[in-house]
């Protein structure tokens, strides 16, 4: 699979991925509260979860959800472009 990350995209997923994870991690060890009961519980994985495939994602310069979306931020200037246009580009230079 082919790097598809990179700029500010890769930037932001490495600040909000650990900061994520952490908050996570602390309201599942209730020293966070985010909110109480199962809920609480519920919430505090989703941000675990998203956390750690964000700073994953960062790392590897890999997402699977750009790639089906078509968008690549890791190529020239690190801007977003769908895949299809950066296609065209290339073949009519």
């Amino acid at each position: 699979m082919e790097k598809n990350v990179g700029g500010y995209d890769r930037l932001a997923r490495l600040v909000f991925g650990p900061a994520l994870l952490v908050v996570g991690a602390a309201g599942l060890a209730g020293v966070l509260p985010i909110a109480s009961g199962t809920p609480g519980l519920l919430v505090a994985g989703a941000l675990f979860v998203v956390g750690a495939v964000l700073l994953v994602t960062g790392v590897t310069q890999q997402c699977v959800l750009n790639r089906l979306l078509g968008f690549d931020s890791y190529g020239e200037g690190g801007e977003t472009t769908p895949e299809s246009d950066r296609a065209g580009s290339e073949t009519s230079r």
